[in-house]
């Protein structure tokens, strides 16, 4: 029996973003569904050439600077979804190299991918078809907005959208898995706001599941 074979467009692209207080960096995939799949992503300088126009020289000389554990902060931040905000003020809570100008480099993927909203006390049901497996692309449980999952809802409970927090527990439930029912409930994912009706937010393809081991 022949196996499908599954063509994805997938776009990579690189971000140099100079450093400054008032940055924030916008990430976002152009394509219709497409979803943001950070592959590297670094804060500090390792070239001597890149954001240096007006820079003096004694700025730039350092170029083995780098903040640890960028790529897992951006990767928290953006993956799964289709545009994300990043601040450098949030890479500043330590200096990797006093007196460097430094830069944020960040290097993604658009990968096309099923977006998917569930509202609190419901079930989240994702399936594929058959012969393919699930891959969680990124995860948020919280509120974003104040329109979404809003129905016949008091305002107090939609007027907080800086809530939402990046979880792992789906990808380690349902990654592998051709389909997977998963109750959306602070009591599953914790409550990162009290008094405030959240929703979960994900996106995922479906995946040959003989190719699976090429995306663990």
């Amino acid at each position: 029996r022949l196996l499908p074979l599954f063509v994805f467009l997938v776009l990579h692209i690189l971000c140099i973003s100079c450093d400054s207080l008032l940055l924030t960096v916008i990430v976002l995939c152009m394509t219709d569904n497409g979803v943001i799949i950070v592959q590297a992503a670094m804060y500090g300088r390792t070239d001597a050439e890149i954001c240096s126009d007006g820079i003096p020289a004694d700025q730039l000389a350092n170029t083995q600077c780098f903040q640890i554990d960028t790529l897992k902060d951006v990767k928290s931040r953006c993956d799964g979804k289709k545009v994300c905000e990043i601040s450098t003020n949030s890479f500043r809570t330590s200096d990797p190299c006093s007196g460097i100008y430094k830069y944020l480099d960040t290097t993604y993927t658009c990968f096309p991918a099923i977006h998917s909203v569930t509202c609190d006390d419901s079930l989240a049901n994702l399936q594929c078809g058959e012969g393919q497996v699930l891959l969680i692309h990124g995860a948020d449980y919280g509120r974003r907005d104040s329109t979404t999952c809003s129905l016949n809802l008091p305002a107090s409970q939609l007027q907080n959208v800086q809530c939402s927090k990046p979880i792992s527990i789906l990808a380690d439930s349902c990654n592998g898995k051709s389909n997977c029912t998963v109750k959306v409930s602070s009591s599953v994912f914790g409550d990162p706001c009290f008094g405030t009706y959240k929703y979960l937010e994900m996106a995922y393809s479906c995946h040959c599941k003989y190719l699976r081991l090429l995306f663990n």
